[in-house]
């Protein structure tokens, strides 16, 4: 059995030749430093229509914007050699194609999974003692439980008490695991009738939640749209920094507050300014949360509540972003957040720093939640949608 390569479904690469971002994603903080959330209605910001709620109007959004030519900062990302100037003591590396650095990325897991494969069936015939090892194996791998059974039970049917290779073995794993995938990689689409259409992203800390909302605002700018970045991370003075460098370099605007503002009446003013600016995306940043703090997740519940006094249907879309090193760990999150915040879809981030890549897999066979997109770095076009076949082909084959 074999897995064909699929084509198309990536996003097109986003700017620049994979610079990183001027500051490392930093998404620790002091959480005892944060009160419990205030449960009162917000109200808009001075300007805007009284009619929207009944309670006081916040304070005034602090607003950066950005140059009006939203192209600009990407072509300036492109480096020039001026004539006359100095060369690199090395020449460039060669450009790969995404799926060889998904391959690159996912290398520990693969490699895990190979050798531990060929130890299990060289020479061997396949019956139920290998079999028993092989689930062992996919289980230490994080695929879980029902990937793993799934998976033995494709084996055994036809091929039960004769010889097979290790190749074979990992034929069929990476066909499993594209079937299990396949149904849940969609891309993340704009709705252009939800003007703006407002991205909302969650996750515990460290995840990368606001590198990947600078990597999609690239994305969106370089497609010519519009792009407002939300800081509502407003416990981290770093979290605002970085998002205003991302605004800096995409071209998109800011919105932000001091440090320890109310991040429920930040989302509130900006999505009541990007509706009457005319601003096609919203992506809005959250404060890392753990998902066992309620008060924490109290807050999170009422930066959605706020959006939908505005418009019902907000925020658009809910992505938590997950990270790959925490295997296991991350079906909690999933857990937790989809029920907390109606995540209605997944990012996974750091699948090239882990062995662990393979809870993916896990998580789409548990929950079926979408998955939008996939980074193994920390470059600009290290984010890419998400592609089950590939996935398949780079995590069970050579």
């Amino acid at each position: 059995m074999s897995v064909k390569p699929r084509k198309g479904g990536l996003f097109d690469r986003l700017f620049g030749r994979g610079e990183k971002p001027a500051e490392q994603e930093l998404e620790s903080r002091q959480e005892e430093a944060a009160a419990p959330p205030s449960d009162e209605p917000l109200q808009p910001a001075e300007g805007k229509q009284a009619e929207a709620a009944a309670e006081p109007a916040p304070a005034e959004v602090s607003v950066e914007p950005q140059p009006e030519q939203m192209h600009e900062a990407a072509r300036r990302s492109e480096a020039v050699t001026e004539p006359g100037a100095a060369q690199p003591e090395e020449e460039p590396r060669p450009k790969t194609s995404w799926f060889q650095r998904l391959k690159a990325g996912l290398t520990k897991t693969s490699s895990k999974l190979s050798e531990g494969i060929t130890s299990v069936f060289a020479k061997r015939k396949l019956d139920e003692s290998t079999l028993d090892e092989l689930e062992d194996l996919l289980i230490q791998a994080d695929l879980g439980l029902d990937t793993a059974a799934r998976i033995t039970d494709a084996l055994r049917k036809g091929r039960y008490d004769k010889g097979i290779s290790p190749e074979e073995v990992r034929a069929v794993l990476a066909a499993e695991i594209e079937k299990i995938l396949a149904p849940v990689a969609k891309p993340l689409e704009i709705d252009p009738n939800a003007k703006p259409h407002v991205i909302l992203t969650v996750g515990v800390n460290g995840t990368g939640k606001t590198t990947t909302i600078g990597k999609l605002a690239a994305k969106y700018v370089r497609a010519g749209k519009k792009v407002m970045l939300v800081a509502g991370d407003t416990f981290r003075a770093a979290a605002i920094d970085q998002l205003k460098v991302w605004g800096e370099r995409t071209g998109a605007t800011v919105v932000a507050r001091d440090v320890g503002a109310d991040a429920a009446g930040l989302a509130y003013d900006a999505y009541m300014q990007a509706r009457k600016e005319g601003y096609d995306v919203v992506l809005i940043d959250t404060a890392g949360r753990l998902q066992n703090k309620q008060a924490l997740m109290d807050e999170l519940a009422k930066i959605i509540r706020v959006l939908r006094k505005i418009d019902r249907s907000a925020p658009h879309d809910s992505l938590l972003v997950l990270d790959a090193t925490t295997g296991q760990n991350a079906l909690d999150q999933v857990e937790v957040f989809r029920k907390q915040a109606d995540v209605s879809g997944l990012v996974m981030t750091k699948l090239d720093g882990t062995a662990k890549g393979g809870i993916l897999v896990a998580i789409a066979a548990k929950y079926g939640l979408p998955v939008h997109a996939v980074g193994v770095g920390e470059g600009v076009d290290d984010l890419q949608s998400f592609d089950a076949g590939e996935f398949a082909r780079a995590i069970a084959l050579d």
